[in-house]
């Protein structure tokens, strides 16, 4: 068998694009000359996106890790069968949302025994994982709970731009409240550690503001910055961090892009995602820091609009992929 790290992707939901990007992704052999890969999810929801997508792979039920033989050619599926035949396309069903949910638990599950090296996951849609009676705001909670995990982050990745964040799936009012000294500090203190683990020496990160133009002397808002966010970056300044800010959050991310900075620390979700999504929705990957396995996701969701028509980019995924095997040890 491969020593090359085994990836999990798993099948997102099952109405979505997830299974047509997957089959897509697969297709290009040099996935398999770098990991092993399969699949957790349904056969034969597969299946059927390989009609659409028209790939000349062949989809494998498998019921272990052990019987995968990680073949170009063949896509192994740990077939958990929990979807009907006639599963519709584009739709919320609360069946694919319990579905997506159970591929996510079979691959923690994996992990934590030491099967897989590494889960790349596919789009889940949050209404049918509700729907479906699993009240998660995404799949970045979910791992953080099921691995026991406390302290965790979201990191977008895009070929010139990192984000990490503070808060994500909260309201603007929720998460102002949510941003504190103790938690802006460890954010910062896991993206230092995530960079370093990747392999840059010295990470050079910034931290946004929270209010235009960062508060601006307390000329807007009610002085957030001073109490929320300087201090994190004092306490992680004297432990020897390269970090600055609070900085605009509406020129940060330019001087990022441009190279002047790893990596950037933004406050809620769409201030770090909206600088992402610019650049292409193809180009970004989410990474889960803080976890005790290796998660790397798409960075779009079902997309049911397009869903069954073949035309879903396959791009973010396999970018995804090739992150996940960066980031997964080497097998023993």
């Amino acid at each position: 068998m491969s020593r090359e790290p085994r990836i999990a992707i798993t099948m997102g939901d099952g109405c979505g694009v997830g299974p047509e990007i997957i089959m897509k992704s697969l297709a290009d052999q040099s996935i398999y000359e770098k990991c092993a890969p399969f699949v957790i999810g349904d056969a034969k929801i597969l299946e059927r996106a390989n009609e659409i997508v028209k790939t000349n792979l062949t989809v494998r039920s498998i019921q272990s890790v052990e019987e995968a033989t990680f073949t170009y050619g063949t896509v192994d599926c740990l077939d958990l069968d929990l979807l009907p035949e006639d599963l519709p396309i584009g739709q919320v069903t609360a069946e694919a949302g319990n579905a997506a949910f159970r591929y996510l638990e079979k691959a923690i599950q994996l992990a934590n025994n030491k099967e897989i090296e590494g889960i790349c996951t596919a789009p889940l849609n949050k209404e049918a994982l509700h729907k479906g009676g699993h009240i998660f705001p995404g799949h970045t909670e979910i791992l953080a709970e099921l691995t026991g995990t406390k302290d965790f982050a979201m990191m977008l990745q895009a070929p010139t731009l990192r984000v990490i964040h503070v808060t994500t799936h909260v309201g603007i009012l929720d998460a102002v409240k949510q941003i504190t000294p103790e938690r802006t500090y460890k954010v910062i203190q896991l993206a230092d550690e995530t960079l370093k683990r990747a392999r840059i020496e010295a990470p050079r990160i910034a931290v946004c503001g929270i209010n235009p133009h960062a508060g601006e002397n307390g000329l807007f808002g009610y002085g957030e910055e001073d109490e929320k966010v300087v201090p994190a970056v004092e306490k992680a300044q004297q432990e020897g961090i390269d970090v600055v800010g609070p900085l605009p959050a509406d020129t940060l991310f330019f001087r990022a892009n441009r190279g002047d900075f790893d990596i950037v620390v933004a406050m809620y979700h769409d201030q770090g995602h909206g600088p992402i999504k610019v650049l292409g929705l193809e180009a970004g990957v989410n990474i889960t820091v803080g976890l005790p396995i290796i998660r790397t996701s798409v960075d779009h969701g079902t997309a049911f609009d397009i869903a069954g028509k073949g035309i879903a980019s396959e791009l973010s995924l396999k970018e995804a992929i090739l992150q996940a095997i960066d980031l997964a040890p080497k097998r023993q």
